[in-house]
C-alpha cells in the first residue's frame, strides 16, 4: 500500500490556467449579455462549469442559457489554452511524489482533450497512477464527486491529500473526507482557503518541494 494517495487539482495547481478561464467565462457571459465583474468570476474559478452559470447569474438564465453559455465558454478558452504553461516546479512535485512511492491522481472535471493536453504538457504520463475528466463525475466541485472519484482511481485505502489552489477544492476534499494542501498560485489568500477548511498552506509548488522530502511534508502538515 503506498505511503499517500496524492490527489493533485490540474487547473491553477499544476498549470497556469486560472486567469485563462477567468477570461474566457467574462466572454461567454458577454456574449449572452450578461456583464459580470471578471474578479467575481475569478472568485468562482475552480468550481464546475454546470455550475457557474447560476452562481454568477441566476437560475433562471441557468435554465435558458447555461448550455449555451457554457459551449461559448468552451471556445473561448479554446483560443487560449495554447498559451497555458506548467506552474513551475509542477512536473517537479510529480516526479517527487513518483519517487517517494505516493499513488498520484491529477484531478479534474474538465473534457477530456483538455486533461490529456494537461498531461502531456507536464510530460507525466509515466508518472501518475491515473487522472479524472469530466466523465468521472455526475457534480462537480464543491462537491466531494471528483475526490471520490479519484480515490476509487488510486484504489487506496491508506491517509490522502489533496493539492489545490481554489475554495473549491478544499470543500470538495473536506466533505470527502480528506484534508487540502494548499498553494497559492490560484489567486486565492491564505485566509480564504485556511477559511474554507484547508489543512496547510504554502506560496507555491517550489516552496512544497525545498525540503528534503515533499512526503514527509505533507503527511507533517495534513
Amino acid at each position: 500500500m503506498p505511503a499517500l494517495t496524492a490527489i493533485l487539482d490540474i487547473d491553477g495547481t499544476l498549470v497556469d490556467t486560472n486567469y485563462h478561464h477567468a477570461l474566457a467565462w467574462h466572454r461567454a457571459l458577454r456574449r449572452h449579455d450578461h456583464h459580470v465583474r471578471m474578479w467575481e468570476i475569478h472568485r468562482h474559478i475552480g468550481m464546475g462549469g454546470d455550475k457557474m452559470v447560476e452562481a454568477l447569474v441566476d437560475e433562471g438564465v441557468e435554465r435558458e442559457q447555461g448550455d449555451e453559455i457554457r459551449e461559448a465558454e468552451g471556445e473561448a478558452y479554446g483560443e487560449l489554452i495554447g498559451e497555458v504553461e506548467p506552474i513551475e516546479g509542477a512536473r517537479g512535485l510529480i516526479v517527487d511524489l513518483h519517487e517517494e512511492g505516493a499513488a498520484i491522481v491529477l484531478a479534474s472535471s474538465a473534457k477530456s482533450e483538455e486533461v490529456e493536453h494537461y498531461i502531456d504538457l507536464l510530460d507525466a504520463r509515466q508518472l501518475v497512477d491515473s487522472w479524472t475528466t469530466a466523465g468521472d463525475v455526475e457534480q462537480t466541485k464543491p462537491s466531494p464527486d471528483l475526490v471520490h472519484a479519484a480515490l476509487e482511481k488510486a484504489e487506496g485505502n491508506g491517509k490522502a491529500v489533496m493539492i489545490g489552489d481554489s475554495v473549491w477544492d478544499v470543500k470538495a476534499a473536506s466533505a470527502a473526507g480528506v484534508p487540502t494542501l494548499a498553494v497559492l498560485t490560484g489567486g486565492f489568500s491564505e485566509a480564504e482557503l485556511r477559511d474554507a477548511g484547508a489543512a496547510a498552506v504554502v506560496e507555491s509548488i517550489s516552496a512544497l518541494r525545498a525540503g528534503d522530502s515533499v512526503l514527509e511534508f505533507v503527511l507533517a502538515h495534513v
